[in-house]
């Protein structure tokens, strides 16, 4: 069985995705904090991964809220 797509957004730095991670708690959006994969980038760092359907809502969620540098589909 293959697990299902997924975007990541990237941040700056941990305390913008913290305040990400934050903004989307309190809209119950369902995301998760996790590493940046190695793929993307070898810098260290954490970035958030929702479901690819919840992009849009979550880049709007976030719009004004906290900078993110990039999303990226996995």
């Amino acid at each position: 069985m293959e697990a299902p797509p997924y975007a990541v957004f990237l941040f700056p730095s941990v305390s913008h995705a913290l305040k990400a991670e934050k903004i989307l708690k309190e809209q119950g959006i369902v995301h998760k904090l996790i590493p940046v994969p190695r793929h993307i980038s070898s810098d260290c760092g954490v970035c958030l991964r929702v479901a690819v359907a919840q992009q849009g809502l979550v880049a709007e969620a976030l719009q004004g809220l906290v900078t993110w540098e990039r999303m990226v589909l996995l």
